[in-house]
């Protein structure tokens, strides 16, 4: 996991040292990189040329180098690190499994997953039981 933004690295400790560190014990328990000048932002479409600036943006990235999923949000809306964390779960478990598995939605670790397959079109209210997903 990695989070980057436009700000430089000392923008970035000072966030840190004086904010992270008092919501997040232990501080970002990933590596925080610097796109002063917008390029990788530019390359995913968050770049904001105008004002200088990303927008928030969660990219999903498998071993391949496959966009799996992402989720872009103006800067007012706050994220869901739970639900990213759930999210790379499913994408590990699918993979994992050859895509012989499905994650249905809200599936968590250990949570019945689904197994693709014609017999299973129109019967997926019959085998995934949405309340035990949830639990």
């Amino acid at each position: 996991m990695l989070s980057m933004s436009v700000d430089s690295m000392f923008v970035h400790k000072m966030w840190v040292d004086n904010e992270i560190s008092k919501m997040v014990d232990g501080g970002v328990p990933f590596p925080m990189l610097s796109d002063a000048a917008g390029k990788v932002g530019s390359m995913y479409g968050v770049y904001d040329e105008n004002a200088g600036v990303d927008v928030r943006g969660r990219f999903i990235i498998d071993p391949d180098g496959i966009i799996q999923g992402y989720e872009v949000l103006a800067p007012p809306y706050g994220r869901n690190v739970d639900e990213t964390i759930r999210q790379v779960q499913a994408f590990q478990k699918v993979r994992e499994s050859k895509g012989a598995e499905a994650t249905p939605s809200g599936w968590r670790p250990g949570k019945q997953t689904l197994r693709p397959s014609p017999d299973l079109v129109g019967r997926v209210w019959e085998v995934w039981k949405v309340d035990e997903a949830f639990d």
